[in-house]
C-alpha cells in the first residue's frame, strides 16, 4: 500500500511541475487561454505570496513553514500506525502540493499560479495551480475525517 501512496505524491508533484512549465511556456508572454467561456481560462500569475497572495515577499517564512509541516505530515504519516488509508491519502495530497509549491519558492522565487477561475462578473476567484488543488483537496478530506471520527481506524474491544 506505501507504493500506492508513494506514485501519489510523486504524481502531485509530477503533475504539478509539469503543468507550472507549461503555463511558463505558453502563458508567461501575458496571452491567457480561455477553457470554458466567462468562467475558467488559463492565466499567467507570479504570487509571491500565499494563498489569494497574503505575505507578498516572504519567502523565507514560507520555505521554513513548509519545512515544519513537510516534518510533521511525514511523522504523523509514518509514525501513527492507526491511521486509515484515506487519512494517509489525504497528508499524501497535501505533502505533493506543498511540496510542487516549495520547489517553485527555491528556484524561482515566486509560485506559478495559472488556473483562473471567474463567476462572470460578480466573482474573480485568486488565481491557483495544481499544487493549492491539491492541498485544498487533501485538506478538506482531512477535516472531513477529523470531524466525522473516521482518521483512525476504529479498535474492536471485546469485552
Amino acid at each position: 500500500m506505501n507504493i500506492f501512496f508513494g506514485a501519489v505524491f510523486l504524481f502531485s508533484i509530477i503533475l504539478d511541475q509539469i503543468t507550472k512549465k507549461w503555463a511558463l511556456t505558453v502563458l508567461k508572454n501575458g496571452s491567457s487561454i480561455k477553457i470554458i467561456k466567462d468562467f475558467l481560462r488559463f492565466s499567467y500569475v507570479e504570487n509571491r505570496g500565499a494563498a489569494f497572495g497574503i505575505l507578498q515577499n516572504q519567502i523565507w517564512f514560507f520555505v521554513i513553514i513548509t519545512f515544519i509541516m513537510i516534518i510533521f505530515l511525514a511523522y504523523m504519516f509514518f509514525k501513527y500506525k492507526n491511521i486509515t488509508n484515506v487519512s494517509k491519502l489525504s497528508i499524501v495530497l497535501i505533502a505533493g502540493g506543498a511540496i510542487g509549491n516549495f520547489i517553485d519558492r527555491i528556484t524561482m522565487g515566486f509560485v506559478v499560479d495559472f488556473i483562473d477561475v471567474r463567476f462572470g462578473n460578480f466573482y474573480d476567484f485568486p488565481v491557483f495551480n495544481v499544487a493549492d488543488s491539491f492541498v485544498v483537496c487533501g485538506t478538506i478530506l482531512l477535516i472531513i475525517l477529523m470531524l466525522f471520527n473516521k482518521f483512525e481506524k476504529s479498535e474492536n474491544i471485546n469485552e
